[in-house]
Formats: structure tokens, C-alpha cells, sequence
């Protein structure tokens, strides 16, 4: 299939719409626990695109926002932006949001092309996305880039796993509510199986 027939109208404007989701998100003072790393809903509003839009949707809508606040614009957490940001301590959380985005929508629209998307497979989706692919390349940039030992990495993760849980239960809810509403939000076939019904129907 043509790559140009991924960028219709709806799907710019899904994207453009949660792309600013996320960039609302840190309109929400945030607060620095350990070594430098804020608590902010960033999180959630990524978890909570790549839940609603699928893994290459969700992943764009990050990836547009990440373009914006690398440009300059102060739509990171603190109220930050420019290219600096990558090398300090939430460079890796931001390139965590990425792949965290794409294992959460992967994992949703698996469950949805099978006919199993419920509240349990979106919960499963979110904690996947958060709590072990954005969690796993943050900390571990945070370890390797500023030398924190595995022991007081530990240490310093353990305060933010009460918010990430919350943040995970809050995405998988207001994403089941979505698709609720919205049932084709996610196709429930493949793009490539649903033109061959259509042609064999033809």
C-alpha cells in the first residue's frame, strides 16, 4: 500500500490532536523526586495516544511533539524545550516515549484485530508500555549517562511507582471509554486483508 494513503485527513488530525494532548500534559506543574527526574502526566497522555490510535499513529502523534519541543518550544516537562534537554537526565524518558507509545498501541490493536479489546488487554497494554519499555530506556539512560548505580537507581525509581500505576489505570480507563464510543478507532482487520474482502466483493 502507498505510504501516502496513511496521511489521510483523520489521521493528521488524530495525531496533530494528541500530539497537543501530550503537550498540555506538562501544563501540570510537575515535581522532581530523584536525581533530577520530574513526575509529570507526560506518561500518561503518551500511554494513553499509543492506547486510542494504534502503534504507528500513537507513535507519531510522540514524535510530533517531540519535533516541537526540540525546536525550542517549552512543551517538556518544567516548562523546557530546545535540544539540550536530550542530554539531561530526561533524555531517555523522552525517547522512551516512542517506543512506549508504539508497545502500547501495538499490544491494543493485536487485541483488537482478535476481537479481545477490553479493559484487561488495554490495563496490559498501558503497564507494558509505561511501566516497562518508557521505565527501562529512561532509568537505564538515567544509569548510564549520569553513572548512578543499579542499587540507588533502584532507590531512586521506587517513589515514582505509585504515580506510574495510577497513570497506567487512568490511561487503560479513559482509552476503553474512547473505544467505546469510538469502535473503529482501531481497524479490526488488517489494511491489506480488508482490500482483499473489498475487491473480492467488488
Amino acid at each position: 500500500m502507498a505510504l501516502h494513503k496513511h496521511f489521510t485527513g483523520p489521521n493528521v488530525a488524530l495525531v496533530s490532536v494528541f500530539a497537543a494532548l501530550i503537550a498540555a500534559s506538562t501544563l501540570v506543574p510537575s515535581f522532581e523526586l530523584a536525581v533530577g527526574v520530574p513526575l509529570s502526566l507526560q506518561t500518561f497522555a503518551v500511554i494513553l495516544a499509543g492506547a486510542c490510535l494504534g502503534p504507528w499513529r500513537g507513535s507519531a502523534a510522540v514524535l510530533l511533539y517531540l519535533t516541537v519541543g526540540t525546536a525550542g518550544a517549552p512543551i517538556f516537562a518544567g516548562h523546557v524545550g530546545g535540544l539540550g534537554v536530550w542530554a539531561g537526565t530526561t533524555g531517555g524518558f523522552l525517547a522512551g516515549f516512542v517506543a512506549g507509545a508504539f508497545a502500547t498501541g501495538w499490544i491494543a490493536r493485536a487485541a483488537r484485530r482478535r476481537g479481545r479489546l477490553s479493559l484487561p488487554t488495554l490495563l496490559l497494554a498501558c503497564a507494558v508500555g509505561s511501566l516497562i519499555v518508557i521505565n527501562l530506556i529512561g532509568w537505564g539512560w538515567v544509569g548510564v549517562r549520569f553513572d548512578v548505580a543499579p542499587r540507588d537507581l533502584l532507590i531512586a525509581m521506587a517513589p515514582f511507582f505509585p504515580g506510574d500505576v495510577i497513570k497506567v489505570v487512568a490511561a487503560a480507563f479513559v482509552a476503553w471509554a474512547v473505544h467505546r464510543s469510538y469502535p473503529g478507532l482501531l481497524p479490526a482487520t488488517r489494511r491489506r486483508d480488508a482490500a482483499r474482502v473489498d475487491a473480492a466483493t467488488a
